[in-house]
């Protein structure tokens, strides 16, 4: 479909903490459209009213975002500019936005990015882990289970691993990633361009004692970040798995040799039955 050009649906990041950490151009966009679609509208309103921009605002979350959108889209094509912003950071990191930006895209209208603050990239440039390869998570499940089995997926990544958790489920988040990915090194970036601005850093069974023994630690808006594995373990790894493989295809089909491999070593099942259908040929 072709793009019109008669309105825009700007995507404007929002300061994570700071109320400095906007950019001009940001205010300047939240100024000249004729909506904005926020979060909450009572928690947008104490920024807007922070800078005098008086432009309308109406909700838009997780909740009612898929219904909400064919509204904006209508928006647009009466020739209303929209900004969507979040809570704090870029939208859709973690945010609702995403089935907006996809309405809206359909609907054949321009959609412009504009840079800005992101909690993920702030915590890592700062880390001091790894940062020319990584990979965001966002939140892990809130049930143990199924946070290990994402964990457990993750755990041949060497990409250097970004999540984001909250204060009542950090220390139960810390002790699955210690079960699951071992002791790794890790930091937990918390309430990042706040006053109390910390960063955590050390083994992971460090961390958790640093939590345990100073509950002010385990408060605000967190960051974890846990520094991938090593990639020459990992080769080695994948060596032993393909003698593994080899051993069990004298006795079991592929299928069987995939399905009992992932139960004993923790690798996907899809990445050992293809691994096996080489070997096998």
């Amino acid at each position: 479909m072709s793009t019109q050009t008669s309105a825009v649906l700007y995507i404007v990041p929002t300061p994570i903490g700071n109320l400095d950490d906007i950019t001009t151009r940001s205010l300047q966009v939240l100024s000249d459209v004729d909506l904005i679609a926020c979060e909450d509208t009572r928690h947008s309103h104490r920024l807007l009213d922070h800078y005098s921009i008086k432009t309308a605002l109406t909700a838009l979350h997780e909740h009612n975002e898929r219904g909400k959108a064919d509204w904006l889209v209508q928006q647009l094509s009466e020739g209303k500019n929209i900004a969507l912003i979040s809570d704090a950071g870029t939208p859709l990191i973690s945010d609702p936005g995403y089935h907006l930006v996809n309405r809206v895209r359909e609907a054949g209208f321009r959609v412009v990015p504009l840079p800005g603050a992101c909690a993920a990239i702030t915590a890592l440039s700062a880390s001091g882990l790894p940062t020319d390869d990584f990979r965001f998570i966002g939140f892990l499940p809130a049930k143990s289970g199924q946070r290990k089995k994402v964990l457990q997926n993750l755990s041949s990544e060497t990409s250097t691993l970004i999540f984001y958790e909250s204060p009542h489920r950090i220390l139960d988040s810390l002790t699955d990633v210690l079960d699951v990915l071992s002791d790794r090194e890790a930091v937990l970036a918390r309430e990042l361009t706040k006053t109390f601005e910390t960063f955590v850093t050390g083994a992971v069974s460090e961390l958790i004692g640093a939590l345990e023994e100073d509950t002010n630690q385990q408060r605000g808006e967190m960051v974890l970040m846990v520094k991938g594995i090593d990639k020459q373990a990992v080769t080695t790894e994948l060596a032993d798995l393909d003698t593994m493989i080899m051993a069990s295809l004298k006795y079991l089909g592929v299928k069987q040799t995939s399905a009992l491999l992932s139960e004993l070593t923790g690798v996907r099942k899809k990445e050992i039955y293809q691994r096996a259908l080489e070997i096998a040929e």
